[in-house]
Formats: C-alpha cells, sequence, structure tokens
C-alpha cells in the first residue's frame, strides 16, 4: 500500500506542477501580450522600421484598434500554458533525477552554490519548450506583423529559438535557484516577493539574450532576404549600428517584468493553495 501511496503523490504532484505551469503561461500571454505585438512590429514588420515604443503604439491603434495589440494572441495563449508547464514539469524532473549523482550536486566554484542539475535541467527544459514553442511562436509573428502562414514551415525558424531559449530559460533557471538559496524570505511574501524576483530574474535573461530574439523576430517574420543567423546579425549592425541588434527592448523589459512578474504571483499563491489542500507535503 504504501507503494500505491507514494505512486500516487507523485500523480497528484505532477498535476500540480502542470496547473500551475498552465496558470503562469495564461497570465504572462494576457498581461503581456500588447507590449510583445509593439515590441514583434518595432523588429519584424515593414514601416514600422524606424518607429519609437509609443509610435508603434499610436500608429497601431489609429490603423487597427485596440484588437491590433492582441492580434495573434490565440497561439500562445492556447500554448503557453502547455509549454511552460511542459518546461516546469521536465526542470522538476531532471533535477529530481540528478539527485542519484553526487557530481551533479556538487557546488560550482565560485558561483554561490549553484550546482551543475541547475544547468543540465534547465539545458533538458529549454529544449523541450523550443520544439512545442516554435511553430506557436511563427504563428504569432505572422499575425502580428499582418501575415500568413503554412502548417509546413511552422518550424522556420527552430534553430535560432531553441539558441534563444536555452539562454534565456538557462540564465532564468540559474537565477531564481540562486535568489531561493540566498534571499528565501523573498519567497514567503505573497505578492511582491516573488514579482520582483520572478520579473528581476525573467528581464535579466532577456536582456542577455535579446539580439537572438530579434533575429528570431526577422527569421519567422519573413524580414529581410533568408541568410545564416551570423550573416543577419552583421547586416544588421551595418545597418543600424550595434544597438540595432536590441531593437524593442523598451516594450520588451516592460512585457517581460510585467508578464513573468504577475505570472509568479499567480503561480507561487496557487502552489500554496495545493499545499493547504494537502496535494503536496
Amino acid at each position: 500500500s504504501s507503494g500505491i501511496n507514494t505512486e500516487y503523490g507523485k500523480q497528484w504532484y505532477q498535476r500540480r506542477v502542470r496547473a500551475v505551469g498552465v496558470l503562469y503561461g495564461t497570465t504572462s500571454v494576457m498581461v503581456g501580450h500588447p507590449l510583445d505585438t509593439i515590441k514583434t512590429k518595432m523588429q519584424a514588420q515593414r514601416g514600422f522600421e524606424r518607429t519609437t515604443m509609443f509610435g508603434t503604439l499610436t500608429k497601431t491603434l489609429r490603423t487597427q484598434g485596440i484588437i491590433g495589440l492582441y492580434r495573434g494572441c490565440i497561439p500562445p495563449l492556447w500554448g503557453s500554458g502547455i509549454f511552460r508547464s511542459t518546461q516546469f514539469a521536465v526542470f522538476e524532473a531532471a533535477y529530481t533525477y540528478c539527485d542519484r549523482h553526487a557530481t551533479l550536486k556538487t557546488e560550482i566554484p565560485g558561483t554561490f552554490g549553484l550546482q551543475p542539475r541547475v544547468l543540465l535541467a534547465g539545458a533538458c527544459a529549454s529544449t523541450v519548450r523550443a520544439v512545442i514553442e516554435s511553430p506557436l511562436e511563427l504563428a504569432k509573428i505572422r499575425r502580428q506583423t499582418g501575415q500568413s502562414y503554412e502548417i509546413r514551415g511552422l518550424y522556420k525558424g527552430f534553430t535560432v529559438t531553441w539558441m534563444r531559449t536555452l539562454g534565456l530559460m538557462g540564465i532564468y533557471f540559474i537565477l531564481i535557484d540562486s535568489f531561493r538559496r540566498n534571499i528565501p524570505h523573498f519567497f514567503s511574501s505573497p505578492v511582491m516577493g516573488p514579482f520582483l524576483l520572478s520579473g528581476t530574474a525573467a528581464t535579466m535573461a532577456w536582456w542577455l539574450v535579446w539580439p537572438l530574439e530579434n533575429m528570431k523576430s526577422q527569421v519567422q517574420g519573413n524580414y529581410g532576404k533568408d541568410k545564416p543567423l551570423a550573416q543577419r546579425m552583421a547586416l544588421t549592425i551595418r545597418e543600424r549600428g550595434f544597438f540595432g541588434l536590441y531593437r524593442g527592448i523598451g516594450p520588451g523589459t516592460l512585457r517581460s517584468f510585467l508578464a513573468n512578474g504577475t505570472s509568479m504571483i499567480v503561480m507561487s499563491n496557487a502552489q500554496k493553495i495545493v499545499t493547504k489542500m494537502g496535494l503536496r507535503d
């Protein structure tokens, strides 16, 4: 019977991980999509190459109305909960699996306690997320920029999506792990702690991988001629300077902090609720 109880507990735990992941993803889309639309237009839509964040906002509202800011929200709204819940489940599974290997739990010198299992679990979670997310991102970007798409081309830009996600989520998991170990009292706050920590971690991660996010938008948005990633980045630098790689980072930063911070509040409180319900010790 103890085996049955253990298996039953594992099933409840897996459902909890999926459920809070879905809440995280759905909240992130609802809060952040208008800013994401502005960011995408600035990066990958002809006619918006030189507009500012506020110029893009007013132009979109003038030509498309408020609904224009939510174009393309269906793919991420439908799929964001799936790939985010999956990424957290995969991270948790890989992290737990690494408990069997002492070397993966050995602290890496000079990293304030970071363990290799965080890196390995982050890489596994990022790869699974990229497989699910890439076609959803392409469909979203095409709708945001007023284009159509075909099923057979949904994985265009997968490589740069995977590279971006690997860096993004790897950095995010490292920072959250570090926060939990070094300033755990922040997570005890029901609102401001999770909001500030998750928002900060996600935003710092986005800043570091932003050139890849920009290139991904261009590739999936059919902006410019098809060319290798390195050549596309070099062309962007030649035409717009180095900071051209960071086009759209203003609305991107706002979206990241607000969406991820708000989502972490929802997820953290959901975790506390299911714990109180006895679904997890």
